[in-house]
């Protein structure tokens, strides 16, 4: 059906569009390919912090120091009201196709479900790392930005009890889904879709009509994500002008501290968690594991892309550590949009990091919303990297946190990436093992 509906697109399109002349192969040829995404944010990031560092050097009552900080100010707010406005279809769209999916793999009850299993377990081990470190670490502690003073203004911190934790944990989690999408509750619209998935998957061929219009939906955001990702340089240079106009140097060492707690604990939990379970599970030693996967970690961080190292995960998995076709083809596939351990880990770090900068000390009530939203947004998000942009911004926003702060994050999203990729994958080919000992006898079958 979607391919139809291209091939009409694109037909409707070419007639629309006039002729392009007889010159117009010529003209594509000559005309310079456009720089990669990465590098455009990055250079956009070096110019924001020089031109912000320009600015902040010029007189307080300066007209021109007040035109850039406005203009810098109206461009930025204009980019993070784009990501704010895509949050709440993209997160239920995502979440309710994708636990819809489920029912196109035929495969046995005990082996989907250990699957399932095992990628909640790690994914919660990886986040509890993440907040140990951070709590323990507390990256960007002592500063207070003023960037984010008018987004805090709202912010109340409350200590809960226990009980009054969970009263209030489980009245969030069900709402009037209106209500919910209207007031931007993430944690109820989650709760919304995961009914929604789970029943398309229990009506079948029934509702086969509502899941494609959502999958549709799902492709049409994805589109219109591409396009405020082209704004994504031009909004980032505002943001980090206008941050580095009104702070100093500090912020630099604050963000080098939390890249080397992310790496730290990101390589903490591919050396020790994963290979713990490993051994635990199946008595093979790391070593042998690493021999095997090697090609596709490297693949993995090279690229960062779970997706498109899917091919040689699936290639090492069966020749080298012989998983069976069967759940190497189940596990791997799945892995690769709901099993992020690595990305789990850095929302969760990220969350508190941005709540140092901004002088908030967030309750273990708050944290443990944090676990929960990293935990969904891990899982829900579509494999690409401005998806998860947004869901970073879902993390943020389920603790009042500002969404600004991806002005911070994203420049050095794209270093963190290749290590948490690396973890992705390892994370995948590590629970194809485990499954099949567990749902399919010995692995090396």
């Amino acid at each position: 059906m979607r391919d139809g509906l291209g091939d009409m697109a694109r037909a409707m399109l070419s007639n629309a569009s006039p002729d392009p002349g007889p010159n117009a192969h010529n003209r594509h040829k000559e005309s310079p390919a456009m720089p990669s995404l990465n590098l455009q944010i990055l250079v956009a990031a070096c110019l924001g912090v020089l031109i912000g560092w320009l600015t902040g050097t010029l007189p307080a009552e300066s007209g021109l120091r007040e035109g850039v900080l406005y203009a810098s100010n109206l461009l930025g707010g204009i980019f993070v009201g784009l990501l704010k406005m895509v949050l709440v279809p993209l997160v239920f769209t995502s979440i309710a196709v994708g636990v819809a999916n489920l029912q196109a793999h035929h495969q046995v009850h005990r082996v989907w479900l250990t699957t399932l299993v095992y990628f909640t377990a790690t994914t919660c081990l990886a986040m509890v790392v993440a907040l140990v470190a951070a709590n323990i670490f507390e990256p960007g502690a002592g500063l207070s930005l003023d960037l984010f003073a008018d987004a805090m203004a709202s912010f109340e911190a409350r200590q809960l009890t226990m009980p009054e934790f969970f009263q209030h944990f489980f009245a969030n989690l069900f709402q009037n889904p209106f209500a919910a999408f209207a007031d931007g509750s993430i944690l109820a619209i989650v709760v919304f879709a995961l009914f929604i998935g789970i029943a398309l998957v229990a009506g079948g061929e029934r509702y086969r009509n509502i899941l494609v219009l959502l999958q549709e939906l799902l492709e049409l955001l994805l589109r219109i994500i591409g396009w405020i990702m082209r704004l994504a340089p031009l909004g980032i240079l505002a943001l980090l002008v206008r941050l580095v106009a009104e702070q100093d140097v500090a912020l630099l060492g604050a963000v080098g501290g939390f890249i080397v707690l992310i790496f730290a604990t990101t390589l903490f939990h591919g050396i020790v968690v994963l290979p713990g379970i490993l051994f635990l599970a199946t008595g093979r030693s790391p070593l042998w594991f690493w021999r095997g996967a090697r090609e596709a970690l490297i693949t993995a961080f090279a690229t960062s892309s779970s997706s498109a190292t899917l091919a040689v995960s699936m290639r090492c998995a069966e020749e080298n550590l012989q998983v069976r076709r069967g759940i190497a083809g189940f596990v791997l596939p799945l892995g690769a949009t709901m099993n992020m351990d690595g990305t789990a880990l850095y929302e969760a770090a990220a969350a508190l990091f941005v709540a140092n900068l901004v002088g908030i000390e967030l309750s273990f009530a708050q944290q443990m919303v944090v676990f929960f939203t990293a935990m969904i947004a891990s899982t829900g998000a579509p494999g690409i990297p401005s998806a998860g942009m947004v869901t970073m911004v879902m993390v943020l926003q389920a603790v009042g946190l500002p969404a600004e702060a991806v002005a911070i994050l994203l420049p050095i999203d794209r270093l963190l990436d290749t290590v948490r990729t690396a973890v992705n994958v390892q994370g995948d080919i590590t629970g194809s093992l485990v499954v099949q000992k567990f749902a399919d006898g010995d692995p090396r079958d």
